[in-house]
Order: C-alpha cells, then structure tokens, then sequence
C-alpha cells in the first residue's frame, strides 16, 4: 500500500490503545501506517499527555514498559499543534475534547473507534470522523492515496 501522507489526521487514545495492544486489525493497521510514517498524524500536549496516561494506567507496568519506546516513536514522527482555540465542551468525554480541539485547529480528520461521542461536534463544528476501518478502506480503495 503506498500512501499519501498528506492525509491529515487526528487518533483518538482508543485507537492507539486498542492498535498497540492487539495483533491484527484496523486499529492495528493504522498504527502500521503512522508508524512508517504515511499520515500526517497531528497531536496536541494535551492529547499525548492522555496517550501516557491511559496507557501507563491500563496496561501492566511489564506491558507498559515495553510498549513506551513504541508510544515514543510514534510522538515523534507527528506533528504537535498549539491549540489556539477551544470548542469545548462538545462530547459527553472530557478526553475527546482534546481530540476535537486539535482536529479543529489543524482541519483534521478524527480516526476513533467511539463514533457516538463525536456526533455534537461532527453537527455542530463539521468535524470530519471515521473509523480505523473506514480509514483503510479509503486508504486501499484510493490506492493509497487519502
């Protein structure tokens, strides 16, 4: 699959957790992508802050430690954004604040697997969303290009 990474994105921690935890699918899949780099992944302070910190709390502290250098090279091959401006509150998850406040300053899509907290802010903002399958299907589908 060759990629455009031009595709601009924004991943929600439940698609990070659910990609760095499990082998195979979709979630896992765009892990790969951002991995080798083929998104223009976007990540605010605050979204990689809560990455740590829901990954450090769910995970084992053996699971944890081996997945950290993971998480790490993924902050580092993204692009951080200064959040200027706040459209909160939007969704019933304070976390997925952080999410829509970054894919709005930097006119991202939001990859998540939780659809349903997003909906006031796909409404109200036009805040584009899709799933991790939704993602490589149009990744695939195009070609690669997004």
């Amino acid at each position: 699959m060759t990629t455009n990474s031009s595709f601009r994105v924004v991943i929600d921690t439940n698609v990070v957790f659910e990609g760095l935890t499990k082998q195979g699918g979709a979630a896992g899949l765009v892990i790969d992508t951002w991995l080798a780099g083929l998104l223009t992944v976007y990540v605010s302070n605050a979204l990689a802050y809560e990455y740590v910190d829901v990954l450090s709390r769910k995970l084992s502290e053996k699971r944890w430690q081996k997945l950290r250098p993971v998480l790490g090279k993924l902050l580092d091959i993204c692009q951080f954004v200064a959040i200027y401006y706040s459209w909160r509150p939007t969704s019933p998850d304070a976390g997925d604040d952080l999410v829509v406040d970054c894919a709005m300053n930097t006119g991202a899509t939001v990859i998540t697997s939780n659809l349903r907290d997003f909906r006031s802010a796909q409404a109200s903002l036009g805040l584009q969303v899709m799933t991790p399958v939704e993602l490589v299907i149009k990744l695939v589908g195009n070609g690669g290009e997004a």
